[in-house]
């Protein structure tokens, strides 16, 4: 099998994007297609290989990681976790993001290692990458899931969790319209933003691997988070 149908076994190369995370993908307002760094990663890859491309956009990453199980893309942009890893063949990150809490103005709750007690309640969208590390690290306080990160805020207001875990720029925003909430200093994770492709296309993920290595060296990444005015994301280190 060439590397072109390893990319695009239907000659149309399909880009899973999760429009869950607004620092990675955002909508475009007049129904385009997606806008961001993971969209304009997506087009430049296929801009290398010669092929053209379709978004698929998913409005949860655990969603579109599901999705590779049935065949939905050929390649995405999402973070990094072992779970994925069993069916997603990872590049290294090419972007860092935080992983943070959002609790009220009035909790006694100060400093992210203080979470993780008897009686505390966490709201987090269901197989988020923080919910998934958030699974294997927290072993007292309660986990509270929600369809997405969006209702888990929703969720954290309505019915007086202590805590919202999240990204910490879309956890920003809802604190700058809320003056009663406000986001954790510090960070419980470093989300690790990758592009990966389904487990078996071995050529695919090696090109992947070395095109997002490019990507950073060259200082395309950092050039592509500066035109989607992404705030609190920073280019990955070398492999």
């Amino acid at each position: 099998m060439s590397l072109q149908s390893e990319f695009a076994p239907s000659g149309v190369m399909r880009v899973g994007i999760n429009l869950g995370n607004p620092v990675i993908a955002q909508r475009d307002p007049q129904g385009g297609e997606p806008r961001g760094v993971a969209s304009d990663l997506a087009r430049e890859l296929g801009k290398r290989l010669g092929l053209g491309l379709r978004f698929v956009t998913f409005e949860t990453a655990g969603k579109m990681a599901d999705a590779v199980k049935e065949d939905a893309w050929d390649v995405a942009f999402l973070a990094i976790d072992p779970e994925r890893a069993n069916d997603i063949d990872f590049s290294a990150a090419y972007a860092h993001i935080e992983g943070t809490y959002l609790v009220r103005t009035d909790s006694p709750l100060r400093a992210v290692n203080e979470l993780d007690q008897e009686g505390i309640r966490i709201a987090v969208g269901l197989k988020t990458a923080y919910d998934l590390w958030l699974t294997r690290n927290v072993h007292r306080a309660q986990l509270v899931r929600s369809a997405s990160s969006e209702t888990a805020i929703a969720q954290f207001l309505e019915e007086r969790l202590d805590a919202a875990a999240g990204v910490r720029q879309p956890l920003l925003t809802a604190a700058r319209r809320n003056k009663d909430l406000r986001v954790l200093e510090g960070s419980f994770m470093v989300i690790r933003q990758a592009a990966g492709v389904p487990r078996g296309r071995a050529a695919a993920a090696r090109f992947v691997c070395a095109f997002i290595e490019d990507a950073k060296h060259s200082g395309l990444v950092g050039r592509l988070l500066d035109k989607s005015g992404a705030t609190g994301a920073s280019v990955a280190p070398p492999a």
